[in-house]
């Protein structure tokens, strides 16, 4: 999980400070993603400028299967829940403790805020290299294990809970960078829905933890979840997948902590992700694994070229 995994919270994930008696910092993050930044930097964060692309894909793409995605929301502009907003308090480990899930997001359907202007026509993709200014709000920093060249910035066309089409962007590995693309446009067909995707910043790594990021994310500079080793996130080789809506569970770790709703899989729910769905075929197809077959930490929003 990564951001995700929280993200793996997809794979289904990583970042925290625990003030006790004693002040003590951890640095974890498996595939959880970091928590969503809070309601003033949501508030005031300008909006993203996509750079020329290097490489573009466009393809005009009409829903082949049933929509996964509600229809067009026409409700009123005050949000329902304001993510990042509602710090938890925190368990001796460090993570936020596990609380139930808050009624407003049991059937989980927060609209998009658009960051980069969302698609006219059909599905589109660009491959770019990191741009500057993407470079500097990302988690990338000279002691990663991966360099700045060897990572590709993509913008692509996703489905939201508000049942409208949104752009979204995301880093990862430039080895992988074209087949992510071709995953996320099987997604845009079959109008999977997900709530947000977007670069992780560094700042995120130490916020204190909300419990209800819902971000799709591949790159992150952090290690795993209570290890020393570098996540698959590090690399740009992992993506999560809405990990509020499909967590990473180890023990009685819950990761986002606000999703112990979504470990209940036979309440089915939009955005969630099952096995031989659209999500995984999709990720089968170009040689990826799925953590939601782990047995412990089972980590349902966390794909990986490594199968870590």
């Amino acid at each position: 999980m990564g951001g995700s995994w929280g993200g793996h919270a997809g794979e289904v994930p990583y970042r925290i400070r625990v003030v006790l008696a004693l002040t003590l910092v951890l640095v974890v993050g498996a595939c959880v993603t970091p928590p969503e930044q809070d309601a003033a930097r949501r508030s005031t964060e300008p909006q993203v400028s996509a750079p020329a692309p290097t490489t573009t894909t466009s393809a005009t793409v009409e829903p082949t299967e049933s929509s996964a995605a509600p229809p067009p929301s026409t409700a009123a502009a005050k949000p329902a829940w304001v993510v990042g907003a509602n710090p938890l308090p925190l368990r001796p480990d460090g993570f936020g403790q596990v609380l139930p899930t808050p009624p407003v997001l049991v059937n989980r359907s927060l609209p998009t805020a658009d960051r980069l202007p969302p698609p006219t026509r059909g599905y589109a993709a660009t491959v770019s290299a990191i741009p500057d200014d993407v470079l500097a709000r990302s988690t990338w920093r000279v002691d990663c294990p991966v360099g700045r060249d060897d990572l590709r910035y993509l913008t692509m066309s996703f489905w939201g809970y508000d049942g409208r089409a949104h752009t979204g962007e995301m880093i990862v590995n430039a080895s992988v960078a074209r087949n992510v693309t071709k995953v996320f446009e099987e997604l845009f067909k079959n109008r999977f829905p997900l709530e947000e995707m977007r670069v992780t910043a560094l700042p995120e790594l130490d916020l204190h933890p909300t419990g209800d990021g819902n971000n799709t994310s591949a790159f992150v500079c952090r290690k795993t979840v209570r290890s020393t080793t570098w996540s698959a996130h590090a690399y740009g080789l992992a993506i999560d997948i809405n990990p509020f809506c499909n967590p990473y569970i180890r023990g009685d770790l819950v990761l986002p902590e606000l999703a112990s709703s979504y470990v209940d899989r036979k309440n089915v729910r939009p955005g969630m992700i099952f096995a031989g769905d659209i999500v995984v075929r999709a990720f089968r197809s170009i040689g990826w694994t799925w953590g939601g077959t782990w047995t412990s930490p089972v980590d349902i929003q966390h794909f990986s070229s490594t199968g870590r």
